[in-house]
């Protein structure tokens, strides 16, 4: 079974997403599934149909959280450390043509969130980055043509 590397943030934020599913989502989908079936007729009951969707959604997220945790291989970006971009690294970047700075951690495929800076590792721009050091440039395929990126800084925290 193939290892999927993580942060140690991404496997907590997980576990948590299991345990409420578990503990809160579950139940409460069971409790309204009860409370539908208690209406009647159940092949034109919307609330039934509804809450038997959601219950299936939960449980096939439940099944896909446990693979996940059970194959997570945790990497420490704190225990890193030079100014080559790895796993886990934090990466400050200007853009050459517009002078926009931006930041990134290139973290796990699904721990990845680019709102909050959260680069996946299988991200085209992350793989240009990936073995890349301090003031080196990076040209990444973008769907209105290259861009072409400046690395400022590599920290590991």
């Amino acid at each position: 079974m193939q290892k999927i590397p993580m942060t140690g943030g991404g496997l907590l934020r997980l576990e948590d997403e299991l345990r409420r599913l578990k503990s809160e989502d579950r139940p409460a989908v069971i409790r309204a599934i009860a409370e539908a079936r208690a209406h009647g007729d159940l092949s034109e009951n919307a609330e039934y149909h509804a809450a038997r969707d959601r219950q299936s959604f939960i449980e096939g997220r439940i099944l896909e959280l446990e693979e996940l945790i059970s194959t997570a291989e945790v990497i420490d970006p704190s225990t890193l450390s030079g100014d080559q971009v790895k796993f886990g690294a934090h990466v400050e970047l200007v853009d050459e043509e517009t002078d926009k700075e931006s930041s990134y951690q290139i973290v796990g495929v699904h721990e990845a969130d680019i709102k909050l800076g959260r680069l996946s590792i299988s991200s085209p721009l992350a793989k240009s980055l990936i073995g890349k050091s301090v003031g080196d440039s990076v040209s990444v395929p973008t769907p209105g043509g290259d861009k072409t990126y400046e690395i400022l800084t590599v920290t590991y925290k």
